[in-house]
């Protein structure tokens, strides 16, 4: 067996901020990455320390469902709900098996929602987190039902809820049963507000389709993450539809906080102090 430390590094080469024209190193592969919206290279360790939020445009990159609970939930709190479920191939879509299956393998997730309790500055809450890199975070059936539960457990310990929602929207290969999720989670959070309970929703990018019609529009308070895509459909497919050019940021965060679909926008750094102040409210 080769040891690890035998093995010869993957280089990238890159031209350093303020280097002459035509100058460039190589730096082992991975240790840097481009902002998608400035171009700035960064480091990958202060970017993590920054809760992957670049420090020159402030552009929000996408986190992993894990990688949002250990940022949001107190250390060690976290008890995670409904690890047993999976999913299966109610329709018998072609390949649909195998591209759960890469997906759980690349994510290291059962399915696109984690959901659980655990503690925010000591204060007691229930979670759910979809996560984009499964599938795009599509609500399929057994998304639905872990949200569900999550929405009755909480309801059963009379606990505030939380959902950090992401998705492209409905998961096609399960047909209807995917739809029905709308209906099925819309109908939990009903229940939810008639007990009169706290329910707290946190857009990030991307939050579309049938999870943004339904649970994720639902909460008692609405906030989103900087420059979060929001909307039913994306502004491509409407403009096509309408021919008319869009508003610039249309269905963006800050656009939809100006319309009063956002009640406010939290940066990522300071998300977790913000739902323990909201929690300290309403406790």
């Amino acid at each position: 067996m080769v040891l690890e430390i035998f093995r010869k590094p993957k280089y990238v080469t890159v031209r350093p901020e303020g280097a002459r024209e035509g100058e460039k190193r190589d730096i082992p592969e991975g240790l840097w990455v481009k902002c998608s919206r400035c171009n700035e290279i960064l480091y990958n360790k202060e970017l993590e320390k920054n809760f992957k939020v670049c420090h020159k445009c402030n552009f929000h990159f996408r986190l992993g469902a894990r990688e949002r609970i250990r940022i949001t939930l107190d250390e060690g709190s976290f008890k995670e709900f409904d690890t047993d479920l999976t999913t299966i191939n109610p329709l018998d879509w072609p390949n649909y098996p195998e591209k759960v299956a890469l997906a759980q393998e690349t994510t290291g997730l059962p399915e696109a929602a984690v959901t659980g309790s655990g503690t925010i500055e000591g204060y007691p809450v229930v979670i759910g987190v979809l996560d984009s890199h499964f599938i795009m975070g599509s609500m399929g059936s057994v998304v639905g039902e872990k949200i569900t539960r999550a929405v009755e457990r909480a309801m059963e310990k009379r606990l505030p809820l939380i959902i950090f929602a992401t998705s492209g929207g409905a998961r096609m290969q399960e047909g209807i049963l995917s739809l029905m999720q709308m209906a099925k989670t819309s109908a939990a959070l009903a229940r939810f507000n008639q007990a009169g309970l706290l329910y707290i929703s946190v857009f990030t990018d991307p939050t579309t389709g049938g999870v943004t019609a339904s649970f994720a529009s639902l909460g008692d308070i609405i906030i989103a993450e900087p420059g979060a895509l929001i909307g039913f459909t994306g502004p491509r497919v409407i403009e096509q539809t309408i021919r008319q050019k869009l508003p610039d940021g249309f269905q963006r965060a800050e656009f939809m906080r100006q319309h009063g679909m956002v009640d406010m926008i939290v940066n990522r750094p300071q998300m977790k102090e913000t739902l323990a102040q909201l929690l300290s409210l309403h406790s």
